[in-house]
């Protein structure tokens, strides 16, 4: 499957990865919105002025041939000290002008990286488009690679090749007039007749040119596709490594190492596999592009060498008209002598284009394609009608639907709800439902406005800091509130951690299941919210573990609770209204 070509998980295919143009235009909205536009046409409107005054300098030193070659085969020692002055004036200019280039081009590509990705980021997490991205198209699988190694090198290439290219375009105009001037009234004799070839060395830097990168486009073509697939197969090896050494302690008791070391190889072969794809048409390149590179060592000279040879040209007229021909040819082997490179931008630029436009099509999806409309309720109830959750495609992480067995429900302020079925009624994607998480299906959802509902999932998020980071989570934790966050701890029986508020850990690993589970309260009590909505976080924990959370929930939220799941302990304690769900 091409993994430019947005699918469902049930491998149905959507539209196709936005195009050439298309994708441009997305680079350019980042940009755009990123707020640093201004900053880089400043930049370029700087490194602009150096490369013109690089070219006028190196017209210059093209130029100094003559009178320097001149004076060699004159003898002339005093005519050659005074053109090594020259040389060293021209030379120590053009090497300041070659260093401010490279910082105003390495800050270019600072500001664009930074623009680029710090939009990406906020398309990727706003409005729940990464959730949905990565539940629904091929696109959410490892979108880390897009968001940092591709953002990176769509940056930094982005920068050197536009840089190059005009420069390139610049050396060309600069010299071509040269070339013209040498070979202006140059004729050949053809039988007798004499055949006048005005400008005869441009009409031979444009067709050695033409010709070079014509082969190298036939021979290189298959590159982009290439390296699209080689950052695809890098990233799902990565993420294999990563999710093995997140696991180590649950593979080495199921003495899984020999499975996982079998599926890590697999995804390292099929990286070297497209690894030695790409070599064996980099070798393609290489012949030709190594090939012309032997022959400009040459071809300058044996096309002007008529001229000179005619006595049009003295020795040092010669080299100036080798330089500028050398220089024609370096401008129009831009594209040869970046082929490699131009195949690899744009497959990063393919990958980033293809995410970003992908993370705008959730907006679009949602708005035309879902049946689920949500609406703000009054008075802080939670009213749920028509509710039918279709199962997700095959492969799915939850496979199954779920319907109300009433067909409407309505939940009055302060009230306790426990939503039950059978095991085929799926309960997480009835969770995912009303929390906005998964938009398809059929019905109408009305829950209290922003801030007021707080969602408790059975995999709960810890973030990595500060522990009153994650107690206060989202929102910034401020050291006035030190003694809600205590209290909060202390609620649900993790009075050990309140005085360590302040220590640094990645605390989904630093706790064990059940203490994940007491923070996960902690943080609902902290926030106090109006309304909980949580999935079956008592069931398979600890009978007095799950008795102090309840009593903890039930104490603490007089608003509403609604608890998706089978704990008759929740049922009993909240004297819980029982509402049954169907597949």
């Amino acid at each position: 499957m091409n993994a430019e070509q947005p699918t469902d998980r049930g491998g149905n295919p959507g539209k196709i990865g936005p195009v050439f143009g298309e994708q441009l235009s997305q680079m350019g909205s980042a940009l755009k919105k990123s707020g640093l536009r201004g900053r880089i046409i400043g930049l370029s409107a700087s490194l602009l002025v150096i490369i013109l005054a690089t070219a006028y300098g190196q017209v210059a030193l093209n130029r100094w041939n003559v009178p320097f070659y001149d004076a060699i085969q004159r003898r002339d020692l005093a005519g050659f000290l005074h053109q090594l002055k020259v040389f060293a004036m021209i030379a120590g200019a053009l090497l300041l002008l070659n260093v401010m280039q490279t910082y105003v081009e390495k800050m270019i590509s600072l500001t664009m990286r930074r623009g680029i990705t710090q939009d990406l980021i906020r398309q990727w997490l706003t409005g729940h488009r990464a959730y949905r991205l990565a539940a629904e198209s091929e696109l959410g699988v490892n979108p880390d690679q897009r968001l940092q190694e591709d953002a990176r090198v769509l940056a930094e290439m982005s920068t050197a090749l536009s840089i190059g290219f005009v420069q390139s375009g610049i050396l060309l105009a600069s010299f071509i007039g040269v070339l013209w001037t040498v070979s202006g009234d140059f004729s050949l004799r053809w039988k007798g007749e004499i055949v006048p070839l005005p400008g005869y060395m441009v009409w031979a830097a444009f067709l050695y040119a033409g010709l070079a990168s014509a082969i190298i486009g036939l021979v290189g073509h298959r590159l982009v596709g290439l390296n699209a697939e080689r950052n695809a197969r890098e990233a799902d090896f990565r993420t294999a490594l990563m999710r093995t050494s997140e696991h180590l302690g649950a593979i080495a008791l199921a003495g899984g190492e020999e499975r996982e070391a079998r599926t890590i190889g697999q995804r390292l072969e099929a990286v070297l596999a497209i690894l030695a794809r790409i070599i064996a048409a980099q070798l393609g390149l290489k012949w030709v592009s190594s090939g012309f590179g032997w022959l400009s060592h040459v071809a300058p000279i044996i096309i002007a060498s008529p001229i000179y040879f005619a006595g049009d040209l003295s020795f040092g007229g010669l080299m100036m008209a080798v330089g500028a021909f050398n220089q024609v040819i370096s401008a129009l082997r831009w594209y040869m002598d970046n082929f490699a490179n131009i195949a690899i931008w744009r497959a990063a630029l393919q990958r980033v284009a293809a995410l970003r436009l992908g993370l705008q099509q959730m907006d679009h999806l949602s708005a035309n394609e879902s049946g689920l409309a949500y609406e703000k309720s009054q008075g802080g109830e939670i009213r749920i009608d028509g509710l039918v959750v279709p199962p997700l495609g095959e492969g799915a992480a939850t496979p199954g639907g779920v319907r109300l067995a009433d067909g409407s429900l309505h939940i009055a302020p302060g009230e306790r709800v426990l939503i039950t079925g059978n095991h085929g009624a799926n309960h997480h994607a009835l969770f995912l439902a009303l929390a906005g998480l998964d938009r398809r299906g059929a019905g109408r959802i009305a829950l209290p406005g922003q801030g007021r509902i707080f969602f408790m999932p059975e995999d709960n998020y810890l973030p990595e800091g500060m522990l009153r980071e994650a107690l206060a989570y989202p929102d910034p934790p401020s050291r006035g509130h030190d003694k809600r966050l205590i209290r909060s701890l202390d609620r649900v029986g993790l009075e050990r951690l309140s005085g360590e508020l302040d220590r640094v850990a990645r605390w989904h690993r630093t706790l064990d299941g059940e203490d994940r589970i007491r923070l996960l309260f902690a943080q609902m009590i902290y926030r106090r919210p109006r309304a909980v909505i949580m999935e079956d976080l008592l069931e398979g924990i600890d009978p007095a573990v799950a008795t102090a959370l309840c009593e903890a929930l039930l104490g603490e939220v007089k608003g509403t609770v609604v608890y998706i799941g089978h704990s008759q302990l929740f049922a009993e304690m909240a004297a819980a209204r029982i509402v049954k769900v169907l597949p």
